[in-house]
């Protein structure tokens, strides 16, 4: 039906979470409609994202240099680590304004069924930031599924007994009603109650 080229460019946006055929056609015709300039912003962004785009050797999240501009701040408070699944999640601590600390990503969870074990995940640098600087608290905010649980029980069991660690308090979502809360959110809302 389209030009292969076409068909390339919209097979290319199906490979996007969540976008699909529909999704995809919009946005290459979006982009058929864009100016050199437009289009050329775009395959230099996406070209030069493997060269630019780094891991922090420190803490693991996105970064243009070799350490991130969250553990490059000195007016951040670098006692207090908040560990996180992905660099995505960062980005949603950061817009409360109200963490001031530092972060650590583990990129994943364990699954034992897809066979993610923890040598997989970036928790060996973790233990060598609580061993060699120091770390007074680490913060688990691990997603509230089988696999985050499962890594937050690890790392607690790992970590407990050299430094504090803490866990983010889930249940009842703020706005909602309790007769909507199925019974585990239920559980969790009245173990972490204050």
């Amino acid at each position: 039906m389209y030009p292969k080229r076409f068909e390339d460019l919209i097979h290319a946006f199906q490979l996007l979470p969540g976008v699909g055929e529909k999704t995809a056609q919009r946005y290459a015709y979006t982009v058929l409609d864009w100016n050199a300039e437009e289009r050329e912003t775009f395959i230099n962004a996406i070209s030069h994202m493997k060269e630019d785009i780094h891991r922090c050797k420190i803490c693991g999240n996105l970064s243009d240099g070799e350490i991130c501009d969250i553990c490059s701040d000195v007016n951040r408070n670098h006692h207090m680590i908040c560990v996180v699944q992905s660099p995505k999640d960062i980005q949603s601590f950061e817009s409360m304004q109200e963490y001031n600390g530092v972060y650590h990503v583990l990129n994943g969870t364990i699954n034992i069924q897809k066979g993610i074990l923890p040598d997989q995940l970036n928790i060996e640098s973790l233990k060598n930031r609580i061993e060699s600087e120091n770390i007074e608290e680490i913060i688990l905010a691990t997603d509230p599924t089988v696999d985050g649980e499962t890594t937050a029980l690890y790392l607690e069991k790992m970590f407990k007994d050299h430094v504090k660690v803490t866990r983010l308090a889930y249940g009842i979502p703020m706005g909602s009603h309790l007769d909507y809360a199925d019974s585990l959110t239920l559980l969790k809302a009245f173990e972490n109650r204050k």
